[in-house]
């Protein structure tokens, strides 16, 4: 059962383009080479990953994390609202939600 404070955690995260979401499992991408990548919240292994329609980054896996308190996030997925369509193929953007001047790592 998730709980308002679970929802938190899910969208409590930000990217270059605004709001992203963690995901447990998620389809339609391929996972690309890993990478070192210092993040507001430390140094993480972190993989791009691609949508399999056109190719475009939509976010990244997470491989492995080195501050203890982000375990969490090891094997889990950050899609970028920005990079998603709707199912009418309609962008999700709002233009409150994009940042201007974000990073493109997350801000808990």
């Amino acid at each position: 059962m998730n709980t308002d404070s679970d929802l938190d955690a899910i969208t409590a995260f930000h990217c270059r383009h605004g709001k992203a979401y963690l995901f447990d499992k998620i389809v339609n991408v391929t996972v690309g080479e890993k990478e070192d990548r210092m993040m507001i919240t430390g140094l993480h292994t972190v993989a791009d990953i691609f949508c399999v329609g056109c190719g475009s980054i939509v976010g990244w896996k997470y491989e492995s994390a080195r501050e203890k308190g982000q375990k969490y996030k090891e094997g889990k997925f950050i899609l970028e609202r920005f990079k998603v369509l709707g199912p009418d193929g309609s962008a999700y953007v709002n233009e409150q939600d994009v940042q201007i001047d974000g990073s493109d790592s997350e801000d808990e």
